[in-house]
């Protein structure tokens, strides 16, 4: 079944072509890496993916929803129920514990359960360093923080824009054994990386260059 479908998407900055003519599809439960140089478009496609921005062109249709034609407040909406971002440089809330900054996510979508906030840091190993700030974390145990935010509301689709880049070798393992465990619980992941160590434990490797897909590589089932 298709959770995603990117439909001849262009994205224009001027006399810029971030993007141009992308057709991809992703299934519920798929896992897919995305790669590519600098200014190949992979933000790009991950902020129209993530509903912070707009296409100029084409159909973006999430869900059974066509993205591309809601309004920024539809996007807000569409965002916070269905979509778990996860980003490089973790953007916490740096006065509140890593329960706080897995409790703001759900003052967004419903009502903060401090109970299922912990189960979240759980799941990720960290139920022990819930009371600490960030400035007492490591970049690893942040960018766990952060992917117990992305979960706390139970997504349809995880993006991930290079969640290892900042990380060590051991760090990055441990975030990709939670991704493994996410996609064999059914999740879907789209995960942007220049690592392609990162990329072959996903299922699919989509390659941008020059705003276009390249390639897409099969790597057969997730590991």
């Amino acid at each position: 079944m298709e959770l995603l479908e990117l439909k001849d998407i262009s994205k224009t900055y001027g006399a810029l072509k971030a993007l141009q003519n992308i057709n991809l599809t992703v299934r519920q439960g798929e896992w897919l890496a995305i790669m590519g140089p600098s200014g190949s478009g992979k933000t790009t496609m991950m902020n129209i993916v993530g509903c912070m921005d707009k296409p100029s062109g084409g159909q973006v249709i999430l869900d059974g929803v066509d993205i591309s034609r809601e309004n920024s407040r539809g996007l807000t909406t569409i965002r916070r129920d269905k979509i778990g971002l996860i980003f490089q440089q973790f953007h916490l809330v740096n006065y509140l514990t890593a329960l706080e900054n897995v409790m703001v996510a759900q003052y967004y979508h419903s009502m903060p359960d401090e109970n299922e906030a912990m189960e979240a840091l759980e799941r990720v190993g960290l139920a022990g360093r819930a009371k600490h700030l960030p400035s007492q974390l490591s970049g690893g145990e942040q960018q766990r923080v952060c992917i117990a935010r992305a979960l706390i509301n139970y997504p349809r689709l995880i993006l991930a824009d290079e969640p290892t880049g900042n990380l060590d070798e051991a760090n990055e393992q441990m975030v990709i054994d939670i991704f493994k465990k996410l996609h064999a619980e059914g999740s879907a992941i789209i995960v942007v990386t220049h690592d392609p160590e990162v990329a072959e434990d996903a299922q699919r490797t989509v390659v941008l260059e020059h705003g276009r897909i390249a390639r897409v590589v099969e790597n057969g089932a997730a590991k």
